[in-house]
């Protein structure tokens, strides 16, 4: 009796660690797709990142700076529902007259150059003055329409603040 415990023990150690590795495997998987989806996204917009740069400085199209406020000024409440994420990719459809693909690689990429630059506040500031560099004032009604269209329900204090980081970023006062 003592040799069938441990030996139901023994497989029973044995089916944990192999559900273990292949739960690891799957997420090293999910991870390399994650980056891969960034490189296509990049290579869609012709995004090189540059030496001594940093990456939002690097960035040459107004849409990807947009995207990158827009993305990072919905997650300033936390990580986005499935809801506000469908918004968000509705609203750079309508502003920007680009196909759901475009849409989903900009905030994709948005995303990306939000968690580079260490969270939405710094993304905000940082991309908007880059927004503003590039186009003047061109994309803030694009951009406005955006934020406009993801917060339905109101703003919160944090939302509030980064819009006056947005005005200040695009010289608007």
């Amino acid at each position: 009796m003592p040799y069938l415990i441990a030996l139901a023990g023994v497989v029973a150690a044995a089916y944990f660690f192999v559900i273990r590795a292949r739960n690891a495997a799957d997420m090293a998987s999910e991870l390399v797709d994650v980056a891969a989806d960034v490189q296509a996204a990049a290579r869609r917009f012709g995004f090189r990142r540059r030496a001594n740069l940093h990456p939002v400085e690097a960035v040459d199209d107004p849409k990807v700076a947009a995207a990158t406020v827009a993305v990072a000024y919905l997650e300033l409440d936390g990580y986005p529902t499935g809801e506000a994420k469908n918004a968000l990719l509705r609203a750079l459809q309508s502003e920007f007259g680009i196909g759901l693909k475009e849409a989903e690689e900009l905030a994709v990429l948005g995303r990306w150059l939000m968690t580079e630059c260490n969270g939405p506040e710094p993304a905000i500031a940082r991309a908007t003055r880059r927004l503003h560099k590039l186009s003047g004032g061109q994309h803030l009604g694009a951009l406005m329409g955006v934020v406009q269209a993801v917060t339905p329900d109101g703003l919160s204090g944090r939302q509030r603040d980064a819009l006056d980081d947005i005005k200040r970023g695009m010289r608007l006062r």
